[in-house]
């Protein structure tokens, strides 16, 4: 199985970025956007990142870091990177004194995401980084503070809460158009054979929950405006030889401080993706609530939330810019990372101790 070393061996960390010539096609863009260069370019960063930065209006695609120098030709060929702004896993502090890159997005395996961040930070860039923060609330910790020491923005792409559908459930966490939450439903999970070695492996953060499972958790925490009090979980596989490091399947239940409680569940064996609230005058579901297509929904009342028809992660992207330009705090920073990951410690302890309810207070 492939372990943290063999991900580095096997993308060629200890390789030499690729100095082939090619033209630079770069054209004149607009002063306020910024140069994005995104770190690791596995599936999402060359099926949605890339494409999305495409669509942006405040920020572009100017830089890679890679550890596949065969790739190289590839980005620039289709994107028009210089040669100058492509940098491999052993020089990209070097990063520090190019002034075409302002941030630096982590796209790597969740075990690398701190000391990435933290390379980011350290060179002056500002970090916007996937989900799941890192794999340990010490780790989150590290990367916030390696920001704020270096005067730099913090980001955790956490697309659904820049997505207007969410948006509108997170108002109603506050205005209660439907009454008070009483308890809701937050399932995330999909059904696969062919899932990604990495996430087959513990030492590189692998497993439902840190994959899809901070999506159910974000979306219970989001949903109801409140932090949970108190957590139980426990894991379930049916295919105990292929999850025999990580979980397959995560159920997990969270109590709230007026006493609603969220029914949460995330699997790499089962297809799921609901959003569902349940208040004392209605509710309200979205399904799917984290879909790359589109959100929707509907309210009790017969209001429909439609697909807003934008690509979800150029909309985070210039949301991000934005904050960074006009030097305004971001729309989801560090600490709603670590608030995620403070719970996941706990519901893997929890699942430990079978089931047994732990306070988060």
């Amino acid at each position: 199985m492939n372990n943290r070393r063999d991900f580095i061996k096997k993308s060629g960390l200890f390789l030499a970025a690729s100095t082939l010539p090619f033209p630079y096609l770069f054209s004149a863009k607009p002063a306020k956007k910024l140069g994005v260069s995104l770190i690791g370019l596995g599936y999402y960063s060359t099926d949605l990142l890339a494409p999305a930065l495409q669509e942006t209006d405040y920020c572009e695609l100017r830089g890679i870091v890679t550890g596949s120098p065969d790739k190289i030709p590839q980005w620039q060929k289709k994107y028009g990177i210089k040669d100058a702004n492509v940098y491999n896993y052993d020089n990209m502090e070097s990063i520090a004194e190019n002034d075409d890159i302002d941030v630096i997005y982590i796209v790597l395996p969740n075990s690398m995401h701190a000391e990435y961040a933290i390379k980011a930070a350290n060179a002056g860039k500002h970090v916007w980084c996937e989900k799941p923060m890192a794999t340990t609330a010490e780790e989150c910790r590290q990367i916030i503070d390696a920001c704020n020491k270096n005067n730099v923005k913090l980001s955790i792409g956490y697309r659904m809460q820049h997505e207007a559908n969410t948006q509108t459930l997170m108002k109603w966490a506050k205005t209660k158009p439907y009454g008070e939450i009483q308890d809701l439903k937050a399932e995330a999970g999909y059904n696969s054979n062919n899932i990604t070695p990495w996430k087959l492996d513990k030492e590189m953060g692998g497993g439902a929950m840190y994959d899809m499972g901070v999506y159910s958790l974000n979306g219970a925490r989001y949903a109801t405006g409140m932090e949970p009090i108190s957590v139980s979980a426990r894991h379930t596989t049916d295919r105990p030889q292929m999850f025999d490091e990580v979980d397959e399947t995560t159920i997990f239940d969270l109590e709230f401080p007026n006493g609603a409680t969220a029914e949460c569940r995330t699997s790499f064996g089962e297809s799921m993706n609901i959003l569902d609230v349940n208040c004392n005058k209605g509710g309200y579901h979205l399904k799917p609530f984290q879909s790359y297509s589109g959100v929707k929904g509907k309210a009790s009342d017969g209001t429909v939330l439609e697909p807003f028809g934008k690509n979800q992660q150029a909309v985070q992207m210039d949301d991000d810019a934005l904050a960074i330009i006009n030097d305004k705090p971001v729309m989801v920073p560090g600490e709603e990372g670590l608030k995620d990951i403070i719970i996941v410690e706990k519901i893997f302890e929890s699942a430990s101790k079978n089931g047994e309810r732990l306070s988060l207070r």
